[in-house]
């Protein structure tokens, strides 16, 4: 009981820890294309990579299982933009929020990682 007890206890931290990245993304995506540093002056299209991230949304707040996997695999992306940019972009507030995507995505995939697999069955011993 004790195992089940702390296995909800950090599913359920891993939920807000993924909410709260997920949502702290999809806000500095559009901040960054629109606002802080975008490509162009005035905004760009490429804000429009926030959708793939409003696509899971529903399936992170509902807790499905397989998007949160679909998340592990799709938060790489973002993370390779990030880093890309960090080292490539001349301005330097471009630079920072790159930094911080790269942050927000490995906290993104850590997160979802723990919530994913407290749902792993343990495997038992044959006597």
């Amino acid at each position: 009981m004790s195992s089940t007890l702390h296995t909800q206890s950090t599913r359920n931290k891993a939920y807000w820890a993924t909410v709260a990245s997920l949502l702290a993304l999809i806000a500095l995506c559009v901040a960054w294309e629109l606002f802080i540093a975008p490509i162009r002056p005035g905004g760009s299209w490429l804000v429009l990579k926030v959708l793939p991230l409003l696509l899971i949304v529903p399936g992170i707040f509902k807790q499905r299982v397989r998007t949160y996997q679909a998340t592990s695999l799709l938060v790489w992306l973002y993370f390779a933009e990030g880093a890309t940019r960090a080292s490539s972009d001349p301005a330097l507030a471009s630079q920072l929020m790159a930094g911080l995507e790269v942050f927000l995505t490995i906290a993104l995939f850590a997160s979802v990682s723990v919530f994913a697999r407290t749902y792993k069955v343990p495997k038992t011993k044959v006597a």
